[in-house]
């Protein structure tokens, strides 16, 4: 039997900005609630941190050439809150947004269709500190944000995707495994009512 993918299919790859990034700090950037959790002794293997990771910060040529040699037509990747809005809400930093848009600018000459992901579990570290995903104003933070985002790169990305795994919230406030690092049920349940919200 033969198979054929329809046309228009999409073949693709996806990150996420505490994983591959790095940067920390530079331009603007403010620490996330990874940042601060790899920090803490034992929690991350080897003692590794985001602070470099692959250095995509600096290397998103190299990365967008990588994908051009694999054959990709689409890229998911998310968006470093803590990059683009220091302090979670606010003022945008625009030196991180123009990170976005050269990364944008990229994929289209390369033709990958560029898919963005808002939230990849790294809540800016300064929101943590007000309750974090815990907190009900948490929907207002995330809404602003969101908003900022669709004005200052919608007309570049085609698709959107608002929260990546809903349920590493509650792993990271109800069980401590990821990052925030807090271990109350309650607490767990609390963000991710807020998260779905």
């Amino acid at each position: 039997m033969d198979f054929h993918f329809p046309d228009g299919f999409l073949w693709g790859v996806s990150t996420s900005a505490a994983q591959i990034e790095g940067g920390y700090l530079e331009d603007g950037r403010s620490p996330s609630i990874w940042d601060a959790f790899a920090e803490k002794p034992g929690k991350i293997q080897n003692g590794d941190t985001p602070f470099v990771a692959c250095d995509s910060y600096h290397r998103y040529e190299e990365d967008i050439a990588q994908m051009v040699r694999l054959g990709v037509n689409s890229y998911r990747f998310s968006i470093s809150w803590s990059r683009v809005m220091p302090e979670g809400t606010g003022r945008i930093n625009q030196k991180g947004v123009d990170y976005y848009k050269r990364l944008l600018d990229g994929l289209h000459k390369n033709n990958i269709t560029p898919n963005v992901t808002l939230y990849h579990w790294d809540l800016p570290q300064v929101l943590e500190e007000k309750g974090g995903w815990a907190n009900r104003d948490c929907i207002e933070w995330f809404g602003e944000y969101a908003a900022n985002m669709f004005r200052e790169l919608g007309d570049v990305v085609p698709m959107w995707s608002t929260i990546n795994e809903p349920i590493a919230t509650y792993v990271g406030y109800a069980q401590g495994i990821f990052a925030p690092g807090h271990t109350d049920e309650k607490l767990g349940n609390q963000a991710r009512h807020n998260i779905l919200v």
